[in-house]
């Protein structure tokens, strides 16, 4: 069963210049020839996407791609010159200026790629930053402070100042101070770039056990399609401001809606997004206590391949078909899917 959308995006359009409002209105289907040749920059172009309440929702594309903008539309941190953004079935557009302030302190949690802390404060008082800016006391704003630095597995640090931290453990803290409020929505805007390659990737792992144990609504941001791969759920491609494609990892690989998506994914391990269900031989029969539809051939290609026959594939228990060591060889090889 599909959970329920937490933020939908109705026809979002952003663009800059001049009598955008007037040029929109007149041009409801404007392509990006005409918005050049107006004169105007089109950031976000008729955006339609729903986020489902607890996924891992990811926006990539290239640099000028639109998808900090739409991101920052999502929250009115940037205001859209058309369309709806509902969030509880409630348009934010329609929301006034104070309204969205409470919304944004209480309801959403933002991180992103520069970590923004206050350096003349302890990792314990920047986490409890936006507790006690809300007017709460010291002393409760503090003991949710120090909940959040556990979480995030920085024991012992509280005293510490941005400048005695590394940058993984800067970025933790940003990430505390984030959640410190218990926001519904989370905007992570290519929060690890930054990042050295190894603590980039331990950051990955923190980000995964923490939603695992959180369970939050997630937009995140990155232009590199192997965190996106690692973390989304589902992801978004975009391109001059246009949405191109939503879908899976696997069915972006799969099924690429275009040459751009195609071209987009090119490099992307083939082990690492198909999954056994989409290479399995559906209604056959193999041995063993079964793997699931779910898992990645990297997950499972050793087992596979050492296996004596096909093994039993299994979607909630039941049988669904067997895969085989070949057709586990043709994915790692880059034959296999698509």
């Amino acid at each position: 069963m599909t959970a329920p959308a937490k933020l939908v995006c109705k026809n979002v359009w952003k663009l800059y210049g001049a009598g955008a409002d007037r040029f929109l209105g007149a041009n409801a289907d404007a392509s990006l020839d005409q918005i050049r040749a107006a004169g105007l920059i089109p950031a976000v172009r008729a955006a339609n996407i729903e986020i489902c309440e607890g996924e891992i929702f990811v926006i990539m594309g290239l640099s000028g791609s639109g998808k900090s903008t739409l991101v920052r539309c999502m929250s009115r941190l940037i205001e859209p010159t058309y369309g709806e953004i509902l969030f509880h079935d409630n348009d934010l557009l329609k929301a006034s200026e104070k309204e969205m302030i409470q919304i944004r302190r209480h309801k959403m949690g933002m991180v992103f790629q520069h970590f923004a802390l206050l350096p003349h404060l302890t990792v314990l008082q920047n986490v409890a930053f936006p507790l006690t800016i809300q007017g709460q006391k010291r002393h409760i704003a503090e003991a949710r402070a120090t909940e959040m630095i556990e979480l995030v597995g920085l024991n012992g640090r509280e005293g510490y100042y941005p400048r005695e931290l590394s940058g993984g453990q800067q970025q933790r803290v940003g990430i505390a101070r984030s959640l410190a409020d218990e926001p519904e929505l989370w905007f992570l805007d290519e929060p690890f770039s930054a990042l050295d390659p190894l603590i980039r990737r331990e950051m990955q792992d923190e980000f995964l056990r923490l939603q695992g144990m959180l369970a939050k609504t997630i937009v995140f941001i990155t232009h590199d399609f192997d965190e996106a791969i690692r973390l989304a759920d589902r992801i978004a491609i975009m391109k001059d401001g246009a949405i191109i494609q939503v879908a899976t990892p696997e069915e972006l690989v799969l099924n690429p809606a275009n040459s751009y998506v195609e071209e987009f994914t090119r490099h992307v391990p083939r082990d690492k997004v198909m999954s056994a269900g989409a290479i399995m031989v559906a209604g056959a029969k193999g041995m063993g206590e079964g793997i699931p539809a779910s898992a990645k051939i990297c997950e499972i290609a050793e087992a596979v391949i050492d296996a004596d026959g096909p093994l039993m594939v299994v979607d909630n228990g039941q049988p669904v078909g067997a895969i085989d060591a070949p057709s586990v060889i043709k994915v790692l090889l880059g034959k296999g899917g698509a």
